[in-house]
Parts: C-alpha cells; structure tokens; sequence
C-alpha cells in the first residue's frame, strides 16, 4: 500500500485458504525475466507486485536449436522451447534466494504429460521462497498426440484438477489464445480448482526468409509476443473477465501505463510485463509508476476501482 493513499493491493487468490496478496498489480511475466536474480543488479525487483519466474520442467532443457527468435513489426517470435535448469535446481539454487525477498515469487511450470505436471508440483510443495504456481498449459500432451493442453476444455480441466489436488499453492492457470472459444476452457479451469487465470500466452507464427526460401526459425513456428497481440489480449481478457469469478492477469504487448491501465479497466486484477522487459530492464517499475501517477491525477484511491470498467 503507497503511504501517499494510494491503495495499489490485489489479492490474486481469493478463494485459496491462505491466499495471495500483492503490493501492487504489476508483475513479470515468464521467460522474459529470468529468475528474477540477473534483474536484481538493475532495479530494484522489490517494489514489484510479483515475479513469475522462467517455464520449469522436471527435467533440465536444453531448448530448441538456433536461430530462435526473430524480430518481427511490433513484436518478437520466438521458439526457445523452455530452455531451463529443471526443478530440482530451481529448488536447490534460486528458491533459497527468493526466500528472502520480499517480493513473491511464483514458479511457472511446465510438462508433456499431466504426471509430469503434477510431479513438479509435487516438488515444490512446501519450499520457501515459492508463493504460487503458475500453470502453463500450452504445452504438448504427448499422451493426446502432442494436442496442447490448453485447447480443450476437458484436457485444460483435467491437468488443472490435477496439480490442484497436490500443491497447497495458489493456483495460477495461462490460457493459451490459440483456441476456438478461450471462454470454455477459462470456465472449465476455474471449475477445476483455478484460483486466477493469466492470458494470453503467445500468438503461434512464422516468418519466411524470402532468399532462401524458408522459416528463420529453426523449428519453423513461433510464438509472437510484444505489442502486436495487445489488441488481441485486450479483447480475450475482456471476454474471459465477463464469464468467470476468480482474478484475472492480463498479459500480452504491454510496455506502459497506458496499457496496463487499458487491461485493468476491460477486467484484470494484474497484469504481466513480459517482452518489454527484454529491451528496458525498467519497463515494469516504469509501468508501475505510471498506474501511481494516473490515480493521483484522477484522485482515484484504490486500484479496485479501475477494475472492470470498461465493461459493458
């Protein structure tokens, strides 16, 4: 809470026991900002709402060969294909320092199979340092053909349902747009024991290298991010916050103020600054103070009030 009267608190969870509380709405999204630690030396991470830290598997991955990203019009494609150090080491090595942060820290996590998912779930139950889950379900599940998670409504529920049942977390599920109806699967993981729902993850794309007649990406597809899905998310965020009844985090192609601000009022709780990051290092804090200047100028007090409304 700002000591100028500025009420910026969210609580992310609540519907869990224990909930999940925030300073304020701005956070980091994963895979744009490491573990939090490499930004530590560059600002100053304490006076974020909340770090998500990069995807976490069970095991260590190497990632997807060179070339992987790509800058595109308003944007970054990219096909790392969760380059990380494995749970195990994100409990052993990072975990530890996080414990004595004030800021939370929650571990986005990764799998192919739903007993992957729950196994790194498993893992983390009762280490200090961690404060939440997020669960990304855009990821292949290699016992449905290698169909993502996140597309259907029941596979969506099932994994959620799942490392529900095993972690004492709050519970964060990222919803893929890639999806005929986001609406359905929202409702179905909620349903399943959600406790906040983030979106969007990354847009699927290619670009071509016309000289050589191929995709600059080594593994051909991407995913996009950065300000040219902004409209995208917007909207999917908007249409998610009308039908369900836990928090909403809006993630996708915010760099400022103006942005967040534009996600909070069409219905998120808190919103994740995620490629940005990569090109200024202060983008989030940026954001962060300018959501403060905006309430002041306007004499609104709390944060709550922003929320929804530009619903119709």
């Amino acid at each position: 809470m700002e000591s100028n009267s500025l009420n910026l608190g969210i609580q992310l969870a609540p519907r869990h026991p224990e909930g999940l509380m925030l300073d304020n709405p701005v956070m980091t999204a994963s895979g744009t900002f490491g573990y939090g630690i490499e930004y530590s030396e560059l600002i100053d991470i304490q006076k974020l709402g909340a770090i998500i830290c990069k995807g976490t598997t069970l095991m260590p991955r190497k990632g997807n060969p060179q070339p992987r990203l790509v800058e595109t019009v308003g944007g970054l494609l990219n096909s790392v294909g969760l380059e990380n150090i494995g749970v195990d080491a994100v409990i052993r090595d990072k975990a530890p320092i996080w414990a004595n942060w004030r800021v939370p820290v929650i571990v986005n996590i990764a799998g192919e199979t739903i007993d992957e998912y729950v196994s790194i779930a498993a893992k983390l139950e009762d280490t200090p340092g961690v404060s939440g889950i997020e669960l990304n379900i855009s990821c292949p599940n290699i016992s449905a053909g290698g169909i993502e998670f996140g597309v259907t409504p029941r596979l969506a529920a099932e994994v959620t349902s799942a490392v529900k049942a095993v972690t004492s977390f709050p519970l964060i599920v990222k919803l893929s747009p890639n999806v005929t109806d986001i609406k359905e699967i929202a409702l179905a993981v909620e349903r399943a024991g959600a406790d906040a729902i983030s979106l969007i993850n990354t847009v699927k794309g290619m670009v071509i290298d016309i000289s050589k007649g191929e995709s600059r990406l080594e593994s051909i597809t991407g995913g996009l991010s950065g300000p040219a899905i902004k409209p995208v998310a917007l909207y999917l965020v908007y249409e998610v916050a009308k039908v369900i009844h836990i928090p909403v985090i809006g993630c996708g192609g915010i760099c400022c103020a103006a942005d967040a601000l534009g996600f909070i009022m069409a219905g998120a709780s808190a919103v994740q600054v995620g490629t940005a990051n990569l090109t200024n290092p202060h983008a989030a804090l940026d954001v962060l103070e300018g959501i403060k200047y905006f309430m002041r100028d306007r004499g609104i007090q709390k944060l709550t009030d922003l929320i929804s409304v530009a619903q119709a």
